[in-house]
């Protein structure tokens, strides 16, 4: 059987594949401890179920516009009023099964074959193969020197004859780092200069942790708004992973290009999964809160014991929920190597760095209970001090 070349280069997304070998050895009845998929462990608020359970009860169970009900497509706009201050309409949003589809959505309405993608590594994993599929070509800017944080000059080095795009992210999976205001402006003044549209990634833009404060790009540049798409979604703010919804804001034209695109693709996101959103949008913002302050106390304890350890070096993460720690200086430099090991010999599955295109790191999800956080870098710590005799 003959496969095709794009499906042929794409690569398994690491994060899942080492969530999904953690529940394999789990099911074997081993004693696994997984940081690797970000995912929260609450449960959907009562607001996002509540709403769900009506839908049903109503008959809400079929085809909505392929963009999304009205009333969800109207909330976002709401949202972003009263968070943001920005002014967008219903025909300005796009509902999808989760915000990988309108990042898709997105690449194959822009991108041609041959053309470039600005990248800031470490970057998240499905960024370059959503890249590829359009036909594309990533342009990693390394940030590691520089504090998580492009410089001008890095940027505008990267920029060639067929760079089309910038791709930002904000709270940063897997680093943790928030891009502050100038930061963000000097993206978006390139951008403009250049004459490259921006997909800017928020999905965390609740997770941010004082002093730190998330800054949406278009209140850095406001100037910007014809070029930026925004990416957002219900899963990480609202623990709502399963239910698939993610959205785009964006330019008129550029929405209605993703819309005809998902006509083709998915068609609508699941309608009782759309008005389990609205629910949460409207009156979960509270449990929102609630869960971003408990991730607060889980980054300062995993923090806390990863920098107890030898040969590990971690700044603390902004945002998100995610530790990237720096392995270079351990007997097992090879990240890749590194978690193989640590999973085999203490049953704690992370990421390796060089799935975000920074070798020598790991990424390590704190989207789990206390209790996992203080046994799993325990065994770390063991891992760690064994490697010293």
């Amino acid at each position: 059987m003959k496969f095709s070349k794009k499906i042929l280069n794409i690569k398994p997304s690491a994060t899942m594949s080492i969530s999904d070998m953690a529940k394999a050895m789990k099911a074997e009845g081993k004693p696994v401890l997984s940081f690797g998929a970000g995912e929260p462990d609450f449960g959907s608020p009562d607001a996002a179920n509540e709403a769900a359970i009506e839908a049903i009860k109503r008959g809400e169970s079929h085809y909505t516009p392929t963009a999304g009900i009205a009333e969800l497509r109207a909330e976002v706009c709401s949202y972003y009023k009263k968070r943001f201050d920005l002014d967008y309409a219903p025909n300005q949003v796009i509902v999808a099964p989760g915000a990988k589809p309108v990042l898709y959505e997105a690449m194959q309405a822009l991108v041609d074959d041959g053309d470039e993608v600005i990248l800031f590594a470490p970057a998240w994993v499905s960024y370059v193969e959503q890249i590829h599929m359009a036909g594309g070509r990533e342009k990693v800017v390394d940030t590691i020197s520089t504090n998580f944080l492009p410089t001008k000059g890095n940027l505008l080095a990267a920029i060639g004859e067929k760079t089309v795009g910038i791709v930002v992210n904000s709270p940063s999976n897997p680093t943790g780092a928030i891009y502050p205001a100038e930061i963000l402006k000097m993206i978006a003044d390139v951008a403009r200069e250049k004459d490259l549209w921006i997909i800017f990634d928020e999905v965390y833009e609740r997770l941010a942790y004082a002093p730190a404060k998330h800054v949406n790009i278009l209140n850095a540049a406001p100037e910007a708004k014809e070029r930026v798409i925004l990416i957002n979604s219900a899963s990480k703010t609202y623990a709502m992973t399963g239910w698939r919804i993610g959205y785009a804001i964006g330019p008129k034209e550029i929405i209605s290009k993703t819309n005809a695109l998902q006509t083709h693709l998915t068609s609508n996101a699941c309608s009782i999964a759309q008005w389990a959103a609205l629910g949460a949008l409207k009156n979960a913002n509270g449990d929102a809160e609630k869960m971003r302050a408990e991730f607060e106390k889980r980054r300062r304890v995993i923090v806390d014991m990863l920098r107890d350890m030898p040969y590990v070096k971690v700044k603390e993460p902004e945002g998100a929920f995610y530790v990237f720690a720096d392995i270079r200086g351990c007997p097992i430099p090879d990240d890749m190597k590194f978690c193989a090991e640590l999973l085999d010999k203490k049953y704690v599955a992370a990421v390796p760095g060089s799935a975000f295109f920074a070798p020598g790191f790991l990424r390590l999800s704190y989207a789990c209970s206390m209790e996992n956080i203080k046994a799993g870098m325990t065994r770390m710590r063991e891992f760690m001090e064994s490697l010293k005799k």
